[in-house]
């Protein structure tokens, strides 16, 4: 498998579990913590999808370089990763470049 595709399929899978991630935190975990008295289900999940974003960021550079996108690009999927299933159409939208 070539290098970049590998490293293209990563990212659209980071994409798509850090999407997940985001929707736990805040339809599961912050409920949970707020309404149900435990914090703990903020601070588990949050580090996982902490890790998530940050393997998403890393992933994101390195498919930047590899695949010389435009700045505005990978900007744009930058912004993505702070909206809540905004991760979903990043996925989606590189579905068709693998």
């Amino acid at each position: 498998m070539n290098t970049n595709k590998s490293t293209l399929k990563l990212f659209r899978n980071t994409a798509i579990i850090e999407g997940i991630s985001t929707i736990i935190l805040f339809c599961i975990a912050m409920p949970l913590k707020y309404w149900g008295d435990m914090p703990q289900a903020v601070t588990y999940v949050g580090w996982i999808h902490g890790l998530l974003f940050i393997g998403y960021c890393y992933l994101l550079v390195m498919c930047w370089f590899n695949y010389r996108w435009k700045f505005s690009r990978a900007l744009l999927f930058f912004l993505a990763s702070l909206i809540p299933f905004a991760p979903f159409f990043v996925e989606r939208n590189l579905r068709h470049e693998e």
